[in-house]
C-alpha cells in the first residue's frame, strides 16, 4: 500500500510567521512553488501561504502600483497576519488514497505533511502527477 510518505517532497522550502510577502513572492517565483509552510524555529508546522493567499494580498494592476510600490507594501506585512492556521496536514503513514481524496474533496493544492508537530514534507496536485505518470509509462508502453 502506497503511503504519503512515498511519494512526499521532503526537501520544502519553508518561511517563518515574521518574514514579510516580499520574501513570499521571491520565493515562490524563483523556487517555482506555489504552496510555502510556514514553520517556527523548532520546525513545528504553524500555518501554510499558497500563490492563491498571496494574489489576494496583491493590489491590482488596474490600481496602478508599479512594482516597485507593491515590493514596498510586501516588505511591511508578515506573514503572520495573512498565512492560513487552519490547514489540513497529513501523517506521513496515510495511505495515498486517503490523501488523493483529501485533496480532491476540499479542492487543495497540497497537504502538508507533519510528525509529531514537525513538518516532514509536502505533498501536492504535482507529486500525484508524476506519480500517474510513472504507473502509466509501466503500463501504458505508448506513454511517453
Amino acid at each position: 500500500m502506497l503511503k504519503v510518505k512515498d511519494i512526499m517532497t521532503s526537501e520544502v522550502f519553508v518561511l517563518y510567521a515574521t518574514q514579510t510577502l516580499e520574501l513570499v513572492r521571491s520565493l515562490m517565483r524563483i523556487k517555482h512553488v506555489r504552496h510555502v509552510p510556514i514553520v517556527d524555529a523548532d520546525n513545528t508546522f504553524v500555518g501554510l501561504m499558497t500563490h492563491r493567499d498571496l494574489l489576494a494580498q496583491t493590489i491590482s494592476h488596474l490600481a496602478e502600483v508599479d512594482e516597485s510600490e507593491q515590493e514596498y507594501l510586501d516588505s511591511h506585512i508578515h506573514i503572520m497576519n495573512i498565512m492560513k492556521t487552519d490547514v489540513v496536514t497529513a501523517d506521513p503513514e496515510m495511505t495515498a488514497c486517503s490523501a488523493i481524496s483529501l485533496l480532491l474533496d476540499n479542492k487543495y493544492g497540497c497537504l502538508p505533511v507533519v510528525s509529531d508537530g514537525k513538518l516532514v514534507g509536502i505533498v501536492t496536485e504535482a507529486d500525484f502527477l508524476n506519480l500517474t505518470l510513472e504507473l502509466l509509462r509501466k503500463t501504458d508502453s505508448s506513454c511517453v
